[in-house]
């Protein structure tokens, strides 16, 4: 069934909206994936935050035109093709470089990260990156540490004057 032109228009606004509220866009080639295969995808991006959408090739090179670096993925819009995208730039690729290795019915093309069109390679090494909150929590552990080496100088003094206190008091004794 054919789209209407409004149809088309609001995929347009969509994939645009795709394009400047998410930090990167994944294109993969679908090589004949079923409908569980899809949706089993699907919701593993989604527990991560991130989405996938089947698109029309034409609407999302229109869409595409709009941005920076649109222009430089556009060709990789040819046959079946579907997007990944998320707001943090690392979960999306991370899920469908996984997927992929495993399954031989994805192919991943390459993408478009802050106005930098990426090739398979480059999103494949994005996938190995950690995630924001892998970075947040290696950021948070640092803070914590000097705190706790703080308190631990402060107390080994006194545990080191206590040791020898007993020490003196054990050979007085004997």
């Amino acid at each position: 069934m054919a789209l209407t032109r409004e149809q088309k228009g609001d995929q347009v606004a969509w994939i645009s909206t795709v394009l400047n509220d998410n930090e990167v866009l994944v294109v993969i080639e679908n090589k004949g994936l079923s409908v569980a295969q899809v949706s089993d995808l699907r919701s593993k991006l989604r527990e991560v935050g991130a989405g996938m959408k089947v698109v029309k090739n034409r609407l999302a090179k229109i869409a595409l035109a709009k941005v920076d670096g649109g222009n430089d993925v556009a060709p990789l819009f040819v046959g079946p093709t579907f997007i990944g995208y998320s707001e943090d730039p690392v979960t999306a690729p991370k899920v469908l470089v996984e997927w992929a290795k495993k399954s031989d019915k994805v192919e991943i093309r390459g993408g478009l990260m802050a106005g930098t069109a990426l090739n398979a390679d480059g999103i494949t090494n994005l996938s190995k990156m950690p995630s924001r909150e892998e970075i947040i929590a290696q950021i948070a552990g640092s803070l914590t540490a000097p705190a706790a080496n703080i308190s631990g100088a402060i107390g080994a003094p006194a545990a080191n004057l206590a040791a020898c206190v007993k020490t003196i008091a054990e050979k007085e004794d004997a």
